[in-house]
């Protein structure tokens, strides 16, 4: 059983840590390849924005952005970095209908046990308007469970591609494996998806 609220507790303890080793991270080519799939001044959910970094790279291209996050604390820290107000939500608290031309969670929604992700997906493409476009990010590998303190589940290729042919409506566009983009991390693999609401 999962422990949301130890996750939680995880970023609100350690808020300015997390958002020190993530904010000036280069993203733009995964930021890139996402918003060029997106008509211009388009508007995106960054769903689990963490430090803000991502929501502040796309409002400077131009785009609306909705930024949300589940732990107070990186609220407080996006919402001073992007000078936008960050609002407060837990991934299953999601409820918009068709108003997003793309939802951005950025090893985000990978807190989520898989018996709860199908749901959280569900709820996503709801929100996102007709051949909307999402952006998703997992560690690579079979595991779930507790890690450090928090909560993941793991996806390979082949895993990801099984969980999402149980979903209606959701084409998986794109596939791909990076390193892990921060100092001293480069043994750790990520699982990055691009999907799309048909």
């Amino acid at each position: 059983m999962m422990n949301k609220n130890k996750t939680l507790e995880y970023y609100n303890k350690n808020a300015d840590n997390f958002a020190k080793t993530t904010i000036n991270v280069d993203f733009y080519e995964t930021q890139n390849r996402f918003s060029t799939l997106l008509p211009e001044h388009g508007y995106i959910l960054d769903f689990g924005c963490g430090s803000g970094r991502d929501t502040k790279y796309f409002l400077d291209q131009g785009f609306y952005v909705d930024a949300t996050d589940g732990s107070e604390e990186m609220c407080h820290i996006a919402s001073n970095y992007t000078g936008i107000q960050v609002r407060r939500l837990l991934f299953e608290e999601l409820d918009e209908n068709k108003k997003y031309d793309g939802i951005w969670a950025c090893s985000s929604i990978l807190h989520l046990p898989k018996n709860e992700l199908k749901a959280v997906f569900m709820k996503m493409l709801k929100a996102l308007k007709e051949d909307g476009i999402i952006y998703t990010s997992f560690k690579y590998g079979d595991f779930e469970g507790e890690r450090n303190g928090r909560y993941f589940t793991d996806f390979t290729e082949k895993t990801f591609e099984e969980f999402v042919g149980e979903i209606d409506n959701l084409q998986l566009k794109e596939e791909w494996i990076t390193g892990d983009v921060r100092p001293g991390r480069g043994e750790e693999k990520w699982l990055n998806v691009i999907l799309q609401k048909n």
